[in-house]
């Protein structure tokens, strides 16, 4: 903790950039609550829920790795005001426009802002601040994304008291407006050199340039495990998400408060968690902390699905959140560690889009499982589900750090036979 006030104290820049963060996550978080009011009210079906979430994963579903290389062809900074400015727009047509497909339609084009957003701004943040405070910045960055997922329900609660759905996604619009405005003078994010840019019409180069980019990540075999654990880990994360409500209600027979608690304190976990990612540390340091997430965070689900009634459950909540969130933010730090700056914005893309293909399947895998195990049974298979991944991923770890050792190795030695 003491790193990131360290970050907001020394950085002016990250100040505002957080500032701007802060305020749209938010409202993010309290849109989140409006927007599923509002798409029940238009279509009055329960697939009107399944329809916008899968709506708002798509374009990173489908896009991700494009995204990626659109932050990796010019500024980082511009395509992030360009996605705040997307998204206002999408967020104030949602709340004006009384149309079901019309609302599908917008809850795209948000994605689509949120797709490119994230890759162009984690790939961005290094160049924001000192290079020892990269950790800190990608740290903070995290804690608020949950923090807005966490405290922007409440808020929700409150606005609703007043007026209704559509404001709050008018007003969601509006801190998207209020970030690209702050955003425009801050000096950061600047294209990348050295990129190696496809020739031709725009789309079909930037196409291009995602496939190579992919294929410089595919060969960075650290990243790649990362990224695929990360991915797995995630879908057992989707599944809990899924199961965790109709496991408080029906196996521990809590009430909505409860629930409401059990939900806060995983996000709390998680913001703990991120920020412990604020000191960074060398490669080796940065894979051991993101494996001792993925442990936390399987054996989180696991003793959930274990826990005989509320007292433990807050506990393992608790846990579980502080698991997810050390596994996102040293996944985060070992991509800006080890990928080369030109192909970072897809190495990001392509990450964001397997982990939104991770949770729009355990989405509709968990309703169909829960419909033949009870809850309880899912939740402690999806810890067992994280607990296998996270051991997998560190034999894979383990074999690549020896592998290169071996070269290393052999390298000395050839040295020293050239030498004599």
């Amino acid at each position: 903790m003491g790193d990131v006030l360290r970050l907001l104290r020394a950085e002016p820049r990250a100040r505002l950039f957080f500032v701007a963060l802060t305020q749209s996550a938010l409202g993010t978080g309290a849109a989140y609550v409006a927007l599923l009011l509002i798409a029940y009210d238009r279509f009055r079906s329960p697939w009107a829920i399944s329809l916008v979430l899968l709506a708002d994963l798509l374009p990173a579903m489908l896009l991700g790795p494009v995204f990626g290389a659109a932050a990796d062809r010019w500024s980082r900074k511009w395509c992030a005001v360009g996605a705040d400015a997307i998204r206002a727009g999408a967020f104030i047509g949602i709340a004006v426009v009384d149309d079901f497909s019309t609302t599908i339609g917008f809850a795209v084009l948000a994605g689509a802002g949120t797709a490119l957003f994230t890759p162009a701004t984690l790939a961005g943040l290094p160049s924001l601040v000192r290079r020892e405070r990269a950790a800190a910045a990608t740290s903070l960055y995290g804690a608020i994304a949950d923090l807005g997922f966490t405290a922007g329900p409440g808020l929700a609660a409150v606005f609703l008291a007043l007026a209704g759905p559509a404001d709050i996604l008018f007003v969601n619009g509006l801190t998207f407006a209020a970030s690209a405005l702050i955003l425009v003078p801050l000096r950061f994010g600047a294209a990348p050199s050295g990129v190696g840019r496809a020739r031709g019409r725009v789309v079909p180069s930037l196409l291009r340039e995602a496939r190579e980019g992919l294929g410089v990540v595919a060969r960075m075999r650290a990243v790649r495990v990362v990224i695929a654990g990360s991915t797995a880990a995630l879908f057992f994360g989707g599944i809990f998400n899924v199961a965790e409500l109709p496991f408080a209600s029906n196996e521990l027979g809590t009430s909505d408060a409860a629930y409401s608690i059990l939900v806060a304190l995983f996000g709390l976990g998680f913001i703990l968690g991120s920020l412990a990612g604020s000191r960074g540390g060398a490669p080796e340091v940065l894979r051991r902390r993101y494996l001792q997430g993925s442990v936390l965070m399987g054996l989180g689900c696991l003793l959930s699905g274990l826990a005989p009634a509320l007292p433990a459950a807050l506990f393992t909540f608790t846990l579980a959140g502080l698991g997810n969130g050390l596994l996102l933010v040293h996944e985060r730090l070992i991509v800006q560690e080890d990928v080369p700056d030109p192909v970072m914005g897809r190495a990001f893309g392509a990450k964001d889009a397997l982990a939104s293909w991770a949770f729009g399947v355990a989405f509709f895998a968990a309703g169909a499982l829960l419909t033949l195990v009870s809850p309880r049974e899912l939740i402690v298979a999806a810890g067992v589900g994280g607990l296998i991944v996270c051991v997998c991923s560190g034999l894979a770890l383990w074999r690549e750090r020896a592998a290169q050792r071996s070269v290393g190795s052999l390298s000395s030695w050839r040295r020293g036979e050239s030498a004599s």
